[in-house]
């Protein structure tokens, strides 16, 4: 394989094209190579951020972990590049021309790098031949993908045959049953043979990684049967990211940032008199320790030392909105560059008869957001769970041979939280037609399992279903008025024993999403509220949409009940769960369901 070079922007980086990904440039396809091949494996700045940092440390078991930007490095002309390596993927081509064989049909030749000369394919007749890479590749779910053995796969058994090879289609739409591979020797097979896994026409996999380096692959082999996959389909690359929002910490605020310095040299110090020069020689201590007294230190420092636990166990979530909910009259600095900064609403602004339900609001006037990558899937999404937890168990495709530290991005925003009552969330899932509605959904969420046995999910239980789904009702509400896009305005569902509510939020690198329209709009959130729920309790496709029976098996969508493109449905980019576990007959009432409504809509 041969490297290429090309510019993309950090932060898709991340979201998108991240190490294992496929990306194609005007000439070839590359697949970004892995974090040592980022400018040197040396990462870009570093990103503070104990909470995440100390969540990912006990996800990948490392350590030492630290999150850095994605690296960027300047040319002589001053211009900004990336400086990663991408790797030429795949390394087998089609002629862009065809020969006619009757009717519609025609046929390609399928060459390899190696028989190309200056990116072309010169044929026996002298004459040079624009090529494009196949859109055809083999992966397993478990991450590893490679070039499909295209003599292998025509001839069935072993390959002693040399002539060329040809991409035939009888038609015009691109389908799979439309094309075939053939040999110059005769031979032919149908790429529809590709997706039949009891036929392993694609041979079992190898445990490639490419993105690693050439030649890479994973120690112990797969040995599981490969899959045809489309270059350019949206099963192509899952990444895994885990977010938190960086907000201060009521409770251990110096707990995490000490499990961070531990192996920074922090467990060398043997009293708190040693602890002023540590700061002195230590930039990250010097920052994240700035507040607080040596005395306050040496008590975590000693904690540690006798094994005992610095902090509980809590989830991503649970610190989030415990610190929301304890918010008084301000919460954070109100600092031009801080991290966070929000005021409760008084209620006199936003009491009446639909809130009653509602326990606090709270403007976030500024609010950080840190995400990391984590690994990647192909094939299926492995999603953070409803408690922002990713699965420590679930198999990930390595981004880098030795990870000690992982790419990351923070972005700057603002937001709403809604803070509902426990007690009226509780005595809401008591009534008889909710349970009702919960049976229903939990039957299509049992029929999501047997497609997914791996999975080891649970049912995210009704109070998720009602509060996700009011999240997309009032996002699509209050992006009418913002002046942010609803797909720039991303969600956060609090739903647990620790606490319930929703927390929308704008986040971007630069100044965008702090200008301070969603704000403005949360003081009306009254009337945001209403409109939302008066507008789906009917939906444009009913009653086909209210009627959907989650347990169909023609209809596939298990995870969601009342639900579709014309009410609940929004950016993909704003929805923590990829527009599943929804259903508004548990907010509203709808023409099939009236009575397990959260609200009472007059």
């Amino acid at each position: 394989m041969s490297q290429s070079h090309g510019q993309i922007r950090l932060s898709q980086l991340i979201t998108t094209f991240g190490p294992g990904s496929m990306m194609d440039l005007p000439n070839y396809s590359i697949i970004i190579g892995g974090l040592d091949h980022w400018d040197g494996g040396r990462g870009g700045d570093p990103i503070s951020e104990p909470r995440l940092v100390a969540k990912l440390r006990a996800i990948l078991d490392a350590q030492q972990l630290e999150l850095r930007s994605p690296p960027k490095k300047t040319d002589k002309l001053g211009k900004v590049q990336t400086g990663i390596t991408g790797w030429q993927f795949p390394e087998w081509f089609i002629t862009q021309d065809s020969f006619p064989l009757g009717g519609a049909a025609r046929s390609r030749m399928l060459v390899h790098r190696k028989t190309l000369t200056n990116g072309k394919y010169i044929d026996d007749d002298r004459k040079k031949r624009s090529i494009v890479p196949v859109r055809f590749v083999r992966a397993c779910p478990n991450g590893h993908i490679g070039d499909i053995d295209w003599r292998f796969f025509v001839h069935r058994d072993s390959v002693n045959c040399s002539q060329l090879l040809y991409l035939d289609e009888s038609g015009t739409t691109g389908d799979l049953a439309e094309i075939r591979i053939r040999c110059g020797c005769g031979k032919h097979r149908r790429m529809t043979d590709a997706t039949q896994m009891e036929l392993v026409a694609l041979g079992s996999c190898n445990g490639s990684r490419p993105w690693l380096g050439p030649n890479n692959r994973e120690e112990g082999g797969c040995g599981i049967p490969n899959r045809l996959l489309i270059r350019s389909a949206s099963n192509a690359y899952f990444p895994q990211i885990m977010s938190v929002i960086s907000i201060p910490d009521t409770t251990e605020p110096l707990a995490d940032i000490v499990e961070i310095l531990w192996d920074q040299g922090l467990k060398d110090v043997s009293s708190a008199e040693e602890l002023a020069p540590f700061r002195k020689f230590n930039q990250s201590a010097k920052k994240e320790l700035g507040s607080f007294s040596d005395s306050e230190v040496w008590t975590y420092v000693s904690k540690k030392r006798k094994g005992a636990s610095l902090t509980q166990s809590k989830s991503v979530k649970q610190s989030e909105i415990e610190t929301l909910l304890s918010a008084q009259e301000e919460l954070g600095t109100d600092v031009p560059d801080g991290d966070f900064f929000a005021r409760a609403l008084p209620k006199s602004v936003w009491g009446g008869d639909l809130t009653e339900s509602i326990e606090k609001i709270v403007l976030v006037h500024r609010l950080r957001e840190v995400a990391a990558l984590v690994g990647f899937t192909r094939f299926e999404s492995q999603a953070p769970d409803i408690d922002g937890e990713l699965d420590i168990d679930v198999k990930r495709a390595a981004i880098g041979r030795e990870t000690n530290w992982l790419p990351a991005y923070e972005n700057r925003g603002e937001g709403v939280f809604i803070g509902f009552k426990k007690a009226a969330i509780e005595k809401w899932i008591k009534e008889m037609a909710v349970a009702n509605r919960g049976k229903e959904l939990n039957a299509g969420f049992n029929h999501w399992l047997k497609d997914h046995e791996a999975s080891e999910r649970s049912f995210p239980g009704l109070p998720y279903y009602m509060l996700h789904s009011l999240s997309h009702m009032i996002i699509t509400a209050m992006a009418l008025e913002c002046g942010y896009p609803s797909s720039s305005i991303k969600e956060r569902i609090y739903a647990g024993d620790f606490g319930y509510g929703i927390l929308l939020y704008t986040a971007s690198p630069d100044s965008e999403g702090t200008l301070g329209g969603l704000v403005e709009t949360g003081r009306n959130i009254k009337e945001h509220l209403g409109q939302a729920l008066r507008s789906n309790m009917l939906c444009s496709n009913d009653p086909v949409c209210a009627q959907h029976d989650v347990t169909n098996i023609h209809d596939v969508r298990y995870l969601s009940g009342a639900a579709c493109h014309g009410c609940l449905l929004i950016s993909e980019t704003s929805c923590e769960q990829h527009n599943d576990y929804l259903d508004r007959a548990l907010v509203a009432p709808t023409v099939s369901c009236i009575d397990a409504s959260f609200f009472e809509v007059k």
